[in-house]
């Protein structure tokens, strides 16, 4: 489908069921300005406004960029997205999806994964099961144990982006009302009520059952490709595997979510 042409009702409940039951889409050759693919996300709900406000689009800052371009303060090179996480859980109502938009590209490599967390919880064990339901994960910015460092915050943005907030390591999908795994190694922190090792341990065992190859899918980036995907069921990747003398160019934007329960 053409996502600059105008969608009917009917298609839009269909695609918003698709993205339901399949928690990736992804759209080919779409090629879309800034404001097209504000029209576009749009589809499916409302946007979410993103905690860092350096990588907004000043001609649309709905719309931020990721790049390979960018720097930490040091000097070393930023790669947005390494290692496996979901977008912004540390949100009182996290964002339900992403969306990227590939704009410019390597010639290879730079490929997202994906891991479904729905398939993660159901195929514990059973007491694995009943020990982690009920239980609260603490998210934060930056947690302190994450090896992937993001960029710090304006003062203007931390003041409107929560210290922290619990939320559960079960979380039930508002739509489909699947049950997920719902943790972040980048954000999360913690668990409430639980001892610091304790609590790393189970967090460390979680994410290595959920990252198996039989629960990925790895998407190959194409020029014009619009993605996007449901976080509230899933932890995705980026790659870092490819020549930094090239460009990896794409536009971002997120929809708005629920809080978990």
């Amino acid at each position: 489908m053409d996502l600059t042409q105008p969608v009917d009702a009917a298609l839009r409940e269909r695609l918003n069921r698709a993205f339901v039951q399949h928690s990736v889409l992804v759209f080919r050759d779409q090629h879309l300005s800034p404001h097209q693919l504000l029209d576009a996300v749009l589809l499916f709900g409302d946007v979410f406004a993103q905690h860092n406000t350096r990588f907004a689009l000043p001609e649309c800052p709905e719309i931020h960029y990721i790049s390979n371009q960018d720097s930490y303060p040091d000097g070393r090179r930023y790669i947005p997205g390494e290692g496996y996480h979901t977008d912004h859980s540390n949100a009182a109502a996290p964002p339900k999806a992403t969306v990227l938009h590939a704009v410019k590209l390597p010639d290879r490599g730079g490929d997202t994964q994906y891991v479904n967390m729905h398939r993660a919880y159901e195929e514990l064990p059973a007491a694995m099961r009943a020990r982690i339901d009920g239980l609260r994960a603490i998210h934060v910015y930056q947690s302190r144990f994450s090896e992937r460092k993001l960029m710090a915050l304006s003062e203007a943005n931390r003041q409107r982006v929560p210290s922290a907030v619990l939320h559960p390591l079960v979380r039930t999908h508002p739509e489909s009302r699947r049950k997920a795994i719902y943790l972040n190694p980048i954000r999360t922190e913690g668990i409430d009520g639980m001892e610091e090792g304790d609590a790393l341990a189970l967090l460390d065992e979680l994410l290595a059952h959920a990252t198996q190859p039989q629960y990925e899918y790895r998407h190959q980036w194409r020029s014009g490709d619009m993605v996007m995907w449901d976080n509230r069921c899933l932890l995705h990747k980026a790659n870092g595997d490819y020549d930094m003398g090239q460009v990896r160019y794409l536009y971002r934007v997120m929809l708005k979510g629920d809080v978990p329960v």
